[in-house]
Parts: C-alpha cells; sequence; structure tokens
C-alpha cells in the first residue's frame, strides 16, 4: 500500500509520463516565483521560532530549575530532574492527540488559520507558567498545574510542525522542496537558541538564588511579546494552491474523504515509516541538547553558564548547517542524507561522553555540536519526504500522526530513562546503545522507502485519485 510510487502513469494517452518525468515539467505554484515563496518561509520560520522558543525554554528549565523549584527535596538532585522529566514528558504525550485534532482541522479548513490557534493556545500556556507559585507555596498543587499547562503546550504544538512544514513545502518547486522545507526546520534551533539566550543572560546577571526564585520567570513572560509577532506575520500568509485545488475536490466529490481516520484506513505504511524516520532524530535530539545538559551538571559539575554558553554555539551552528543539508536532499536524495544521519548518529555518544568528561570548554562545545550536526543530515529533509508519503487530502494528518506519535516513544522518554540509567549505573554506556538501537530501527524505516528527488506533489494526489477511482481531472 504504497502512497508514492517510482513510476505512476495514467490512463489518457497525454499522460503517458512517469512521475519522475512530469515532475521535471511540472509548472511550480504561483506563490513559489519571486519574494512569495521567501514569504511563505519567513511566515512559516517565524511562528516556528516563537512556538519552539517556548517549547525548549520548558526543555532547559526543566533540567536547571524546575525540579528543585516544583518538587519536594530527596537529597538526590537527579531525583528532582527525573520528575521534572516526567512532567516534561507530558507535553509529548499531549503532542499525538494535538496532531490529530489539527491535523483533522488542517486538511479541512486550512494549514494557515490551524497555525494561528496553534501560536496563541501556546503562547498563552507557556506565560501562566511563569506566573506559577512552587511547592513551598502550593504543595502538590504547583506540580499538577504544570502537568496541566504543559498538557495544553504540548497539545498546540502537536499540530504546529506539520502544518508549518507543509506551508512550505507545498508551495516549492519540485526540485527544491528538500532545500526550502529544511527553513522550518531550522527555525526550531533558532527558537531553542533564543530560550539559551534568556537564559544565560538571566543566570549571569542574578545570583543563583535570584535565578531560581524569579529570573527564570522572565523568559516565560516574554513569551507573551513576541507570540504577537508570530500571530501577525502568520496573518499575511496564503494557502498554497495544491491545498486549495484538493479542498474543492473533497467538497464537489463527497465520496472522498480525507484527515485522521482517512490516512490510518488508507495510508498505514506511509505512517510507519514516517514513525520510523522520526524515531532515532527524535531521541538523538533530546540526548544531545537535554541529557547533556544533566550529565555535564551532575557528573562532570560544570557551571550553568558554560552550559548554556556551550548549547548556543551549538544552536547556531545547528541552524547554519541545516539548509546546506537542505541542499543535498535536492541532489544526493532523500534516503541517501537520511542514512548519513542514523548511521553517524549512532556513533555520537561513544565519542562524545569521553569528551565531556575532559571537562574542557572547547571540546565540550565541539562535541555537542558534532551531536547536532549529524542530527541534522536526519532532520532537514523530514518534511519534504514526509510530505511526498501523503496525498494533499490527508497529508496534515499524515505527516503530524506520523510524527507526533513517535514523540512519545522517542524524545519524551529519552532524557527520562537515560537520567535514570545514569542513576541506576553510573555510566552513559546504557544510553549509548539505546542511541545504536534507535538509529537501527530508522535505518531500517529510510531502507523501505521509494525514493522521492524531484517528484510532484500533484502526481502524489494523482495515485491517490486513481486508487480511488476517480477522473484524473478530479485533482488537476
Amino acid at each position: 500500500m504504497l502512497c508514492v510510487t517510482a513510476r505512476v502513469t495514467v490512463d489518457t494517452k497525454e499522460n503517458q509520463m512517469s512521475v519522475n518525468e512530469r515532475s521535471a515539467t511540472s509548472p511550480a505554484a504561483p506563490a513559489s516565483k519571486g519574494s512569495g515563496l521567501k514569504k511563505i518561509v519567513a511566515a512559516s520560520m517565524v511562528g516556528t521560532v516563537v512556538e519552539w522558543y517556548e517549547f525548549f525554554l520548558y526543555a532547559t528549565a526543566a533540567t536547571l530549575v524546575f525540579g528543585k523549584y516544583f518538587f519536594p527535596a530527596t537529597g538526590n538532585e537527579l531525583d528532582g530532574i527525573i520528575q521534572a522529566f516526567l512532567t516534561y514528558a507530558v507535553g509529548f504525550v499531549a503532542r499525538p492527540l494535538g496532531g490529530i485534532v489539527f491535523g483533522q482541522i488542517g486538511d479541512k479548513l486550512g494549514r494557515k488559520p490551524t497555525l494561528q490557534l496553534t501560536i496563541v493556545i501556546i503562547g498563552v500556556s507557556t506565560f501562566l507558567m511563569g506566573c506559577l507559585p512552587g511547592f513551598a507555596t502550593l504543595g502538590y498543587l504547583a506540580p499538577a498545574l504544570l502537568v496541566f499547562l504543559r498538557f495544553i503546550q504540548g497539545f498546540a504544538l502537536g499540530g504546529e510542525w506539520g502544518g508549518a512544514v507543509l506551508l512550505v513545502a507545498e508551495h516549492s518547486p519540485n526540485k527544491t522542496r528538500g532545500f526550502w522545507s529544511s527553513w522550518p526546520q531550522a527555525a526550531v534551533p533558532v527558537g531553542n537558541l533564543l530560550a539559551t539566550l534568556v537564559l544565560f543572560i538571566m543566570s549571569n546577571m542574578l545570583s543563583a538564588a535570584d535565578f531560581l526564585g524569579w529570573g527564570w520567570r522572565v523568559a516565560f513572560w516574554l513569551s507573551a511579546v513576541i507570540v504577537f509577532v508570530g500571530y501577525y506575520i502568520r496573518t499575511h500568509v496564503s494557502e498554497s494552491p495544491i491545498f486549495l485545488e484538493a479542498k474543492a475536490q473533497l467538497e464537489s466529490e463527497q465520496a472522498v474523504s480525507y484527515g485522521v481516520r482517512e490516512v490510518i484506513r488508507k495510508y498505514p505504511k506511509g505512517i510507519l515509516q514516517s514513525m520510523g524516520l522520526r524515531f532515532a532524530e527524535n531521541i538523538m535530539y533530546y540526548l544531545v541538547v537535554s541529557f547533556s545538559i544533566v550529565y555535564l551538571k551532575t557528573v562532570d559539575k560544570y557551571d550553568t553558564s558554560s552550559l548554556l554558553l556551550a548549547l548556543l554555539i551549538a544552536h547556531l551552528v545547528h541552524f547554519l548547517i541545516i539548509p546546506q543539508i537542505g541542499r543535498l536532499v535536492d541532489s544526493w536524495g532523500r534516503k541517501p542524507v537520511y542514512l548519513v544521519g542514523a548511521i553517524t548518529g549512532a556513533t555520537w555518544p561513544f565519542f562524545a561522553f569521553p569528551m565531556f568528561d575532559t571537562r574542557n570548554p572547547v571540546i565540550i562545545v565541539l562535541a555537542v555540536t558534532i551531536g547536532l550536526c549529524l542530527h541534522a543530515f536526519m532532520y532537514a529533509g523530514q518534511p519534504a519526504l514526509m510530505s511526498e508519503l501523503f496525498p494533499t487530502r490527508m497529508r496534515y494528518a499524515g505527516v503530524s500522526l506520523g510524527s507526533q506519535v513517535t514523540s512519545i516513544f522517542a524524545g519524551s522518554l529519552a532524557p527520562l530513562l537515560a537520567t535514570q540509567w545514569l542513576k541506576d549505573t553510573g555510566s552513559w554506556l546504557p544510553t549509548a546503545v539505546y542511541l545504536v538501537v534507535a538509529c537501527a530501527i530508522t535505518t531500517v524505516a529510510v531502507l523501505s522507502l521509494k525514493e522521492t528527488k524531484g517528484i510532484a506533489l500533484e502526481d502524489v494526489d494523482r495515485a491517490d485519485a486513481e486508487r480511488e477511482g476517480l477522473s484524473v481531472a478530479a485533482v488537476r
């Protein structure tokens, strides 16, 4: 049950060309020309920066602050961090629900209104986190409220990623979809960089007591300001022509369905392949940006400011390299680039943790930066690759579901398991084995794919229409 085939032909003589041949000649959408596509990319990136600033702000604060502020002291620093990571995992559990709900909305009403709604929800929930009293004031009600807001935040983010990357992918020319759709991915480290920068400034300006008491809140309150910027910019983007055509088809062909139930029923292989692609990438990212902090702070006793500075440099490099790897995705192909990331990513912990143990600032920065660069070989091509797995009428649901369900078993558990193993064994080796297994699973998923470099999304829709017994003209 493949949603994309290497060569798909249609019944009419004038369309007796293969998918790859038609891809080279298919005209780009009008919005993809000139400054139109750049405007779409900018709108997608700004909103994504805002939303991931807020999401990753929680990740960093969970490591540095929340374990001490929202949970009772046990005498073991790792216990509070583990508890904070459990609340962090709640956001990942909520993300598939958000992916289902907003995926359904996005495939029916559009990418634009969905993205406007998600950015407001995340902004409000993040701001309220900065207002919460701690355990000393509210007792166990404090972490309960934190968990509730984290759930709302994760729920909204579950619908954000798919919409942001599809907004660009569906506007992009066929031959450069990998490059242009990698830019929303590059916005993620920018959001993380901003979150880290704010915490870095506050931790340097304030004493440890003031930072733990109120300084960390400033970063959360800033979301109320920047969320307006992202919302405003997203009001000035247009839906992609291919989505508008698919929407018109759904309205005229009542037998054609869309959304979550339909994509599960018609494209289960595509969902499983998306989950496999996401698995190692998601695990590796949170090991690099979250567990590295835990290890350096608890084992190597590295100070907070130096940790944040190391992450700042690594996030900057990550941002710069993602679009360049996006170019490789278009020239080398989707599969070869992804395989580079999956295979080399498995080696990272075996040299990174010994580099951490040197306590040398330059070497530590290098270890984290290399980790994010290897991660980028998987991350940069995801939007193009996943968007090419599903037809337009159910693309938002398919991409969101495949991506966000995986986060429950991948990114949410990765720092939690790694921290628990560190507590139980005092070693990073179980975590290294864990990443090797994850990379092996992703490698299998990549090998199961057909190469879709340069494919036209119209041809994916055409193949889907033929499966449904519709006329080819219905998808034009």
